[in-house]
């Protein structure tokens, strides 16, 4: 299972691990960066966390922990 790994970076550069989302849609053609940015900032960002965020993809065994 595909999944994205959100993270911000505060005013001292550094990262912070602030949310996981698993990719459940079946139509890949649907799947673009700008998608996954606006998808993690609806679901995650609730309060501007960050004006600064990006993804991992990360693979995740089925089952199990990855």
């Amino acid at each position: 299972m595909t999944a994205y790994e959100f993270y911000s970076v505060d005013k001292s550069g550094e990262s912070h691990l602030f949310g996981i989302l698993p990719e459940r849609r079946k139509d890949q053609g649907r799947i673009t960066e700008k998608s996954i940015r606006k998808w993690g900032r609806m679901l995650l960002d609730d309060n501007g966390i960050s004006p600064s965020m990006y993804f991992v993809q990360v693979k995740v065994p089925e089952g199990g922990q990855r």
